[in-house]
C-alpha cells in the first residue's frame, strides 16, 4: 500500500523520475542461474516469500505501466543480499550475515568451543554492501531510463560455509563450525546476472570481506542495534 501510494503520487505530482527499489525475491524459485532480468514471471514463486515478491512485482509493473501509458520516468532496480551499517542483528530474525556476524561474536565473548549453523553450508549465495547500492541508486538515475529492471549485485557467489568461515575470522572467533544437516539448507544457489548494470557503466566496489569488516565495526559501535 506505501510503495502504491507513492508511485501514485508521483505521477499525479509529475515527478521527473522515479527509482523503484525491488529485490531479488521477485525471480522465480528456481530460474536458471545466474539470474536475468527475463526470468521475471516465467514460473512459480518461492513460496516463503511470495507476498513479498507479489508486492514488489507490483510496483515495478505499476512503474512500467506508467512510463507505457503517460511517458513517466520511472525505473526499477532489483539488488542482491544487502549488508552493511544500520543493520537487523536480531537474534532470531535477521538475515544470514549479520546473524552470522552477532553469534561468532557471542561465541568469541563466551569463549564458546563451537558453533552451530544450520544445513550443510553448501547454498552459494551473493551479497552487496549496502553503499554500493546507494551509489547505484544515483547511477541509475542519472544513467537510466526504461522499463526493464535492472539486476544490482556484486555478480560473486560464496557458500554458506565459506561465509561463516569468513566472517569468523574477521570476528576472531577461533572455535569449531559444526552443521546441523537435519535443518533447512537454503535454496542451493541465488546468484544475479549483473551484465546490463555492468554494460551501462556501474559495477561494485566494496569486496566482500571487506565489507565484512564495516559491518563488524558498525555492530561492536552499535549497541542498541545489538541488542533488538
Amino acid at each position: 500500500m506505501i510503495e502504491m501510494n507513492v508511485i501514485n503520487a508521483a505521477w499525479k505530482n509529475n515527478c521527473k523520475k522515479l527509482l523503484f527499489l525491488g529485490s531479488a525475491c521477485v525471480y522465480p524459485n528456481f530460474a536458471q542461474q545466474p539470474v536475468k532480468e527475463t526470468s521475471l514471471l516465467t514460473s512459480e514463486l518461492e513460496p516463503v516469500t511470495e507476498a513479498y515478491a507479489l508486492a514488489k512485482i507490483s510496483g515495478l509493473k505499476y512503474c512500467a505501466c506508467l512510463n507505457q501509458q503517460y511517458s513517466a520516468d520511472f525505473i526499477s532496480v532489483m539488488p542482491t543480499n544487502l549488508y552493511g551499517p544500520n543493520d537487523n542483528y536480531h537474534p532470531t530474525n535477521s538475515h544470514v550475515l549479520p546473524a552470522l556476524i552477532r553469534r561468532f561474536h557471542e561465541a568469541k565473548v563466551a569463549n564458546a568451543p563451537s558453533v552451530t549453523c544450520w544445513g550443510d553450508g553448501s547454498a552459494m549465495r551473493e551479497f552487496l554492501y549496502v553503499d554500493d547500492l546507494a551509489e547505484a541508486c544515483v547511477f541509475f538515475m542519472n544513467n537510466y531510463s526504461g522499463n526493464e529492471t535492472i539486476n544490482v549485485g556484486s555478480g560473486k557467489e560464496i557458500t554458506i560455509k565459506n561465509l561463516a568461515e569468513l566472517v569468523a575470522r574477521i570476528v576472531g572467533y577461533t572455535g569449531e563450525i559444526l552443521w546441523d544437516t537435519s535443518k533447512p539448507t537454503g535454496t542451493p544457489r541465488k546468484v544475479l546476472d549483473v551484465s546490463k548494470a555492468t554494460a551501462l557503466g556501474w559495477k561494485y566496489k566494496t569486496e566482500l570481506a571487506d565489507g565484512i569488516r564495516l559491518a563488524y565495526e558498525d555492530f561492536l559501535n552499535n549497541p542498541v542495534r545489538v541488542e533488538r
